[in-house]
C-alpha cells in the first residue's frame, strides 16, 4: 500500500529548514504532497501561486522531487489530506513552543479525522533557528539570506523588498 503525507504550511517563504524536514519525510513516505496553506485574512509576501512555483523551482533538481507533489488549499487541514488521500500530516518542530502548538493542532485534526495521524519532524540543528518571520526580517533590511533559503527564494525577496521605502 502506497505511504501518502501531506506536509502542510505557509512556507511564506520556503526555508532550507522546510526543505530539510520534506527530503526527510520522502524517506519516511512513498509520497509527499507540500500543500500550500493560503489565509486570504493574512498579509502573505508572496501569493499562493508563487510560493507553489518556489517550492516546485526549489525541489525541481533534487534526486526526491519524483515523490513530491505541490499544491495548495483553503479550509480545514484534514479535509485536504483526505481528499488527497492522505493518511499522514507531516509537521515541522524546532523548539518545544512549537511542539505545544503542533501538539494541540494535532489532537484537533485527530478529533475533525481520527484516520489521519501526525508526525513530527526535528530538522537538522543547523536549520532549528530559521523561520519564515526571521526571513523576511533579514530580506526587508537587505541582509545576506544565503544560509537560511535556496537561492531563487532569496533573489525572489529581494525583489519584493526592493522597495521598501
Amino acid at each position: 500500500m502506497k505511504t501518502i503525507a501531506l506536509y502542510p504550511g505557509s512556507f511564506d517563504p520556503i526555508t532550507n529548514g522546510h526543505l530539510d524536514i520534506l527530503e526527510r519525510a520522502t524517506n519516511l513516505f512513498d509520497h509527499v504532497i507540500v500543500t500550500v496553506a493560503v489565509n486570504k485574512e493574512k498579509k502573505a509576501v508572496f501569493s499562493g501561486d508563487e510560493r507553489v512555483n518556489l517550492i516546485k523551482a526549489c525541489i525541481a533538481n533534487k534526486v526526491w522531487a519524483k515523490k513530491v507533489e505541490v499544491n495548495q488549499f483553503t479550509g480545514l487541514l484534514v479535509d485536504h489530506a483526505q481528499k488527497m488521500n492522505a493518511d499522514t500530516l507531516v509537521r515541522g518542530v524546532r523548539q518545544i513552543s512549537d511542539f505545544e502548538y503542533e501538539f494541540r493542532m494535532a489532537l484537533t485534526n485527530k478529533r475533525l479525522a481520527p484516520n489521519v495521524d501526525t508526525v513530527f519532524l526535528m530538522p537538522d540543528e543547523e536549520f532549528t533557528f530559521i523561520s519564515a518571520s526571521i526571513v523576511k526580517e533579514v530580506a526587508y533590511w537587505g541582509g545576506d539570506l544565503s544560509s537560511f533559503v535556496p537561492e531563487n527564494v532569496a533573489m525572489a525577496l529581494k525583489e519584493k523588498f526592493k522597495d521598501k521605502g
